[in-house]
């Protein structure tokens, strides 16, 4: 058993997440803003990359105390558990993800991660040890679903995303599609990696909705797994 996985993104008209830099960029707004603080309330668990974490040191915390209180009064902590797939264990220990607001974090690294490292972040956060040279997704995801994860927000990277599409583990995509271009052969995408060459391997996706939003407009497709096209 897994979490329902559900990707949430930003990306310019040309499909970009971030200049070729790395560097993190505004591309959505006020109302994106409200809308991504919303949905990470309802969810149970966030999930970043440490390329993420590296880049843009986010806390990944609920900001509306109206939403931390609603949370509190459902029995559940002010923030969501807070979830880094770090095979190699680079989070630095005074990353804000271990140390702004309360809630579990929980540092995911392979088996390759070094001992010393793995030993100061245990200081700081769960660490949960699975995989040999990358980390096992699969075994992650169930391990989240035993401690009581069935709803999991993902908010990058790129590498990140793609591995989880790539062994079919993402069953919904939110995306805002800023009204921007930031061009660069070299830029990420919300799914970075090695990507697809046959077409029979291409991931499917279901409209779920289109909405205007600001400068820009929201999509939601669902994933198509292709089980669910047998009878």
């Amino acid at each position: 058993m897994r979490p329902f996985v559900f990707v949430n993104v930003a990306m310019s008209a040309d499909g970009k997440i971030s200049t070729r830099e790395r560097r993190q960029v505004r591309i959505s707004g006020k109302d994106d803003f409200l809308r991504v603080d919303r949905i990470k309330a309802e969810s149970d668990a966030v999930m970043v990359g440490i390329g993420t974490v590296l880049a843009d040191d986010p806390s990944l915390t609920v900001k509306s105390p109206a939403l931390q209180k609603r949370r509190t009064e459902n029995g559940r902590s002010e923030h969501p558990i807070r979830v880094v797939v770090d095979s190699r264990c680079r989070i630095p220990p005074d990353a804000a993800i271990l140390h702004k607001g309360e809630g579990e974090r929980i540092i995911a690294v392979s088996g390759h991660a070094p001992h010393e490292r793995v030993t100061e972040i245990r200081k700081l956060a769960t660490v949960v040890v699975t995989g040999d040279g990358r980390v096992d997704l699969g075994d992650l995801l169930g391990q989240l679903y035993e401690r009581g994860v069935r709803r999991l927000m993902v908010e990058g990277g790129g590498s990140l995303i793609w591995s989880l599409l790539s062994q079919r583990y993402v069953d919904e995509i939110q995306t805002f599609i800023g009204g921007v271009i930031i061009g660069g052969a070299d830029a990420p995408t919300p799914a970075d990696g090695e990507g697809f060459i046959r077409e029979t391997d291409f991931i499917k996706l279901g409209l779920l909705e289109c909405t205007p939003m600001e400068d820009g407009v929201l999509i939601r497709w669902s994933i198509i797994h292709p089980e669910a096209n047998q009878e």
